[in-house]
This record gives structure tokens, sequence and C-alpha cells, in this order.
């Protein structure tokens, strides 16, 4: 997978655009709260700052997150109102729709499913969490052949996903109870939504909350500690605020299940972009070994580095899959 299949570069170097634009708007004059570490609660140490918006590395477990952190009805007007959020369900979306089929939903439907028949649960009810444009609801439909529920707040996107025939509940997930969901077992799902969350340990007790015992959660997230993140650090257009407030990682992330009950079943980094993301990105490396890396390596080197850095746990693309204990 090439980067520019999912994600064009003046497509996404106009988002980005957009979301520098939104900062200021929505964020500027808001209120900001100190934030201790979203995985284990240790105070951070100031890391850099980002169009606006101060980030904070965790002594301890080392998650990168943003401090101090605007406060919680700033992002719930942003995230429905904001022209980077309209860009993102419309244009970003149209042009990248079926090339994420392809690259992204259809192989992340497969793996889904392939975790639920292991754990037993390939008849639980999907309920995708922060559901988008409804691409991975239509192709876990496919494969399962059950019914998904989305769960997404965003009016433009919760009425894409009402036009593609799907049980739409338009709330923010902190905001769902338990009758709003369907009944019997359920796997919850949320791809690429954590590094959003505004308050992360607050989001996981709500869903352990309305969760019944032996439920999955499986969600993908980034990961502060993969390769591109490491070396490229503020200059990384996935530290991009206001969207990415929170950069946990494989240890860390085990941290802040144990904290809210969770059982953790498995962590692991499938990603496909890190050396692409360097080779793109290799005028604002600081670091001589990857500069020189990108430069001399062979596609082939590229491949085999790429597959390490996945079986090693340091990719910054994070899957995560826990359970409600049962009682």
């Amino acid at each position: 997978m090439k980067e520019e299949e999912i994600r064009p570069h003046v497509v996404f170097t106009e988002f980005l655009r957009l979301c520098e634009q939104d900062t200021q708007t929505y964020f500027a004059d808001v209120p900001r709260e100190a934030f201790n570490c979203p995985a284990c609660d240790t105070v951070g140490n100031q890391a850099f700052r980002k169009n606006g918006f101060d980030y904070a590395l965790c002594p301890r477990c080392q998650t990168l997150y943003v401090s101090p952190r605007p406060i919680a009805s700033a992002f719930s007007r942003y995230y429905t109102e904001a022209p980077s959020v309209k860009f993102w369900a419309t244009t970003f979306y149209h042009v990248t729709a079926e090339g994420r089929r392809e690259k992204i939903w259809k192989p992340k439907a497969k793996m889904i499913g392939e975790t639920m028949e292991h754990c037993g649960s390939i008849k639980h009810t999907v309920i995708d969490i922060g559901g988008g444009y409804g691409i991975f609801a239509e192709e876990m439909e496919r494969l399962t052949g059950n019914p998904v529920t989305v769960v997404e707040p965003g009016p433009d996107l919760a009425e894409l996903c009402r036009m593609r025939n799907f049980r739409v509940i338009e709330k923010f997930m902190e905001e769902v109870e338990e009758q709003d969901l369907p009944e019997g077992p359920k796997a919850f799902v949320s791809f690429e939504l954590f590094e959003h969350l505004h308050d992360p340990a607050k989001f996981l007790s709500h869903l352990y909350n309305v969760m019944h015992s032996g439920d999955l959660f499986l969600f993908t997230t980034l990961s502060g500690t993969g390769v591109d993140i490491q070396a490229l650090w503020q200059d990384s257009k996935s530290v991009s605020p206001p969207h990415h407030l929170n950069f946990l990682n494989p240890y860390s992330v085990r941290i802040l299940l144990k904290r809210i009950g969770l059982k953790c079943l498995n962590v692991t980094t499938p990603g496909k972009l890190d050396i692409d993301i360097l080779v793109n990105n290799r005028d604002k490396i600081k670091d001589r070994f990857w500069q020189t890396f990108v430069i001399q390596a062979t596609e082939t080197m590229k491949e085999q580095w790429q597959s390490l850095i996945v079986a090693s746990g340091w990719s910054s693309h994070m899957m995560v899959c826990c359970q409600k204990p049962f009682t």
C-alpha cells in the first residue's frame, strides 16, 4: 500500500489547511484545562507546540497527548460544524471512498471477522462507533450476513449512513444509552477514533457500562511510538490538532484497559505505511539514520523493514482487542 492511494496529496493537504484554520475559529478563545496522561494518569512533560495546541509526553508510559486541553463542549461544536469536518465527510470521502474500500475496509472487515471468529463471537451484532461513510459496515454485513448498527454524531455522515440503509444512532458514544442498542451479544468496533477522544478513560468507562459480560471492543488507533511518528515528531502529519489529541502505544493502552476493567486480549501493529510516510516526508526527518535509509534503501529493503516494524510492534497503526470480563 502507498500513502497516495488512501490519502491523495492534494486533497489531504487541503484538509490539513482547513484544520489549521479551524484551530483558530473554534479553539483560540476556548478555556483549557490541564490534562494528565490519558493512559496512566501521570503528569506529562512539555513536548512541543503545534497549531496552537501543546503536546505533552508521559514520562512513565510514553503516551503523547494534548495538554492543556480545550473543554469538551468546544470539540462537540467543532465536530458538528467545522469546515474541515465537512470537507472530510464530503470531498475527502468522495475522492477516496473506493480506494479506501479496497485497501483498508475490505481487509479490515476480514481481520475483524477473523478476530471475532477466534473469540467465538462471529454472530455478535457489530456496533460501528464513528461509522463515517458506512463502507466498513457494508463490508462487514457482506462478510457476516448480520446487520450492523452505526453510532455517528456527525449529521452529514449520519445521513450518508442512513442513505445506505443502516440503523444509525446519531450521538456521541458517551451519550449512548443501553436502550439505544440492539439486544443480544455485541462486538463494538471503532477505527481511527481513539486519537480524537476528549477523554479516553471516560469514553471507555461509559462503553464498559453499556457492554454486557463477554462483549468485545475492537479498535484501531495511532501509536505514538510508531516509527514514522517518532522520526517526524511534531512534523508528522498524523499529529494534526484539533483532530488527534491522544497517541497511546502498545504498552500504555494495556495500562488504560486495566484501569477501566476491560480484559486485553491482543494488541498488534498491523501497519503498512510507516516506511512510505517517511519516504514521502524525507525533507522533515532529522534523524540521520532514517535520512540515509529513505535515500539508499531499495524497495525490497523497505518492504523488509516494514514487515519488521509490524512484527515487533513499532508501527504507528495499532489494533486492540479487549473484552468485558464474564461475571
